[in-house]
């Protein structure tokens, strides 16, 4: 079992590395590699992981806490069943992830890329996702309520049957995504004619 003894690491190479189980508190890491490590289960509390490159690792099952990942690559990385609260993913890029189910709660989204995710039925309600890459996403059935989508990028994203409530959307989310069976409020509805050449007339 790999073990952890210092708080802080720059450009530490933690290839392979097992660090299945363990608890991390107040724990910095910048420009570090964790491909293809066993972060199994493993708990964050209130750490900061900077530019660090998790690339096939595994943090299926793992828990997170006030902790940030920014700037931070995740590529073909497990992360279901993985739980992060208060946390922040701040331009970092998740590509071709193993993401559902997923628990995310009070996560800060923006400027995330999520080209292409599978984030069918994923609670996102309320989150902030301004400038977040959300090209091709499979979005349906999430719940994006109350979500802040402002200039977020949604090409060709599938938004069937989400729920957009509240949500904040720029008029060109409203027109490229595809949004048929999805549930909106009145003014999203007005905006999203609007979007589309259409006139609203709403009598009197």
């Amino acid at each position: 079992m790999s073990e952890i003894v210092e708080e802080d690491f720059t450009e530490t190479d933690f290839t392979d590395a097992v660090f299945a189980d363990q608890e991390w508190e107040g724990r910095c890491f910048v420009g570090c590699r964790f491909i293809d490590a066993d972060l199994r289960g493993l708990c964050t509390r209130s750490c900061r992981f900077t530019s660090c490159d998790f690339t096939h690792a595994d943090l299926g099952a793992s828990q997170h806490r006030a902790t940030a990942f920014h700037s931070c690559t995740f590529q073909r990385t497990t992360l279901t069943d993985s739980v992060l609260e208060h946390c922040s993913l701040l331009g970092s890029t998740l590509s071709d992830c193993r993401l559902r189910p997923w628990t995310l709660r009070e996560v800060d989204l923006r400027l995330t890329g999520l080209g292409h995710a599978d984030l069918r039925e994923v609670a996102l309600a309320g989150l902030k996702l301004t400038e977040a890459n959300l090209v091709q996403a499979d979005l349906r059935g999430a719940d994006l309520s109350g979500a802040d989508l402002t200039g977020a990028r949604l090409l060709g994203a599938r938004l069937e049957g989400a729920d957009l409530r509240g949500a904040r959307l720029d008029a060109d989310a409203l027109v490229q995504a595809r949004l048929i069976g999805a549930r909106i409020d009145v003014d999203t509805a007005i905006r999203f004619a609007a979007a589309n050449g259409l006139r609203v007339d709403l009598g009197t």
